[in-house]
Order: structure tokens, then C-alpha cells, then sequence
């Protein structure tokens, strides 16, 4: 499995900021945002990529993974 795979990523439409935001929670804050979904999602993808290297480079360990933990329907427990 690629460390890309062990976080979470999500891409939802925001109607504040009336776009689509991407997003990978305990990865990094913040994230990305367009309006076209599947650019979103494309987006959000390099930047798990990028953030996962720059851990690597700086010798720095991963923060624990997000995927397999069902995140979305607990998630929805809290909505």
C-alpha cells in the first residue's frame, strides 16, 4: 500500500464559499478548492503526495493514518 493510500481525502462543496474544498484531515490543515470536483480531488491527490515527501526529506515521521478507520460515518455521528 502507498502512504498515499493511508489518509483520507476529501472533497466536498462548500456553500460558503460556493466551491468545491478538498481537504485530508490529520494529514495538514487547510487544503484546496475549485469548481470543478474531480480537479478538486486530482488537486487534493498531489498535495497528500507532496506533503507525505517533504515528511520523508525532513526525516520526520508520518502522522498516523486516516483510511480504514471509518472516518466518514463517524463523521456523520456528529453532524
Amino acid at each position: 500500500m502507498k502512504d498515499t493510500a493511508r489518509y483520507v481525502k476529501i472533497v466536498e462543496w462548500s456553500v460558503e464559499d460556493q466551491c468545491y474544498v478538498g481537504s485530508s484531515p490529520g494529514l495538514f490543515l487547510g487544503g484546496c478548492h475549485g469548481d470543478d470536483e474531480q480537479e478538486v480531488f486530482a488537486e487534493l491527490c498531489q498535495i497528500v503526495e507532496e506533503t507525505i515527501d517533504l515528511y520523508h526529506q525532513d526525516g520526520k515521521p508520518l502522522p498516523p493514518p486516516t483510511s480504514g478507520r471509518d472516518l466518514a460515518n463517524k463523521m456523520q455521528d456528529v453532524a
